[in-house]
């Protein structure tokens, strides 16, 4: 097995009062890893990042294992609106800008939604708009990771065979990834309570995508049953995952160096953030047991 303080798993970290005061507050809750948003989560656009805070962040940053963002929820990828599109493509090209100058590894986004005109036609518009983005940042090192999610509305990403659409059209690979969210797989239909139902949604991912596409975990449990679509997080062990599937996938050696976070409910003071890390952390299974 393997020692659980390598791991790298932690939570998302509120920026408030800057980029840098993210790495305080992960490491205030034991965290090894944190995700971040790297400005306004709700606005397509964000203010430049301060070089105090950016210099403060890369003094700090040394505290942590790894930090990654995730991009703002207004991009939309996969719009056939020629507006939102526009916007969209330059609001993201600003995040992986961000996100370079803050020498992050993953970018996490969700694929998007075809809002009615079809998912083949949004998951080709995802394509194209991919290996733009790429292409006008064929320098950067920052991976983009295409988030699972629950299929609620017209998103796209539910079933692990868009991915695969995506990505055979996707004419550099090496800067495309996974970010594997247990609550939204779950709600999309893909089981993981059981050692057998585990198993069989691992090997689904194998089979359609390929394990070695996934650079990150979201680790949430889910306010509704399996397959109902709705994108719904709950903390761990409080939802209809349940314990057991976490256990199996903290304890699964082909995810050992995968960084975990949690986007569960929060408090004002991290309250939650430590209760779920620490029962996470109950459920590694030592060497010795």
């Amino acid at each position: 097995m393997f020692e659980k303080h390598k791991r790298l798993i932690g939570a998302h970290m509120s920026i408030a009062g800057g980029i840098s005061k993210s790495i305080e507050r992960g490491v205030t809750i034991g965290c090894t890893a944190i995700q971040i948003f790297t400005g306004y989560n709700n606005r397509w656009n964000s203010k430049p990042i301060a070089s105090d805070d950016l210099k403060k962040f890369q003094e700090k940053r040394a505290q942590l294992k790894i930090i990654f963002a995730h991009n703002n929820y207004l991009i939309n990828l996969a719009s056939k609106d020629p507006v939102k599109s526009k916007k969209s493509f330059s609001s993201m090209l600003e995040e992986l800008h961000r996100a370079e100058q803050l020498k992050l590894p993953f970018l996490v986004m969700h694929p998007g939604s075809h809002l009615g005109d079809g998912e083949n036609k949004g998951l080709n518009r995802i394509a194209t708009q991919l290996n733009l983005l790429i292409s006008e940042t064929k320098d950067f090192n920052v991976k983009i990771l295409l988030e699972t999610t629950s299929g609620q509305g017209s998103n796209l990403g539910y079933c692990f065979v868009h991915f695969s659409q995506i990505m055979e059209k996707i004419k550099d690979t090496h800067r495309i990834g996974i970010c594997f969210d247990t609550c939204h797989s779950f709600a999309a239909g893909y089981d993981l309570r059981t050692p057998d139902e585990y198993e069989k949604t691992f090997e689904s991912f194998e089979h359609e995508v390929g394990l070695t596409h996934i650079c990150a975990f979201h680790l949430n449990d889910s306010k509704f049953g399996l397959g109902s679509r709705k994108d719904r997080h709950e903390h761990i062990g409080q939802g209809f995952i349940g314990l057991n599937a976490f256990r199996l996938l903290l304890n699964d050696e082909r995810f050992v160096h995968i960084p975990m976070v949690l986007e569960t409910p929060k408090g004002k003071e991290m309250d939650e953030d430590r209760m779920n890390l620490a029962l996470l952390r109950s459920l590694f299974i030592s060497e010795d047991s």
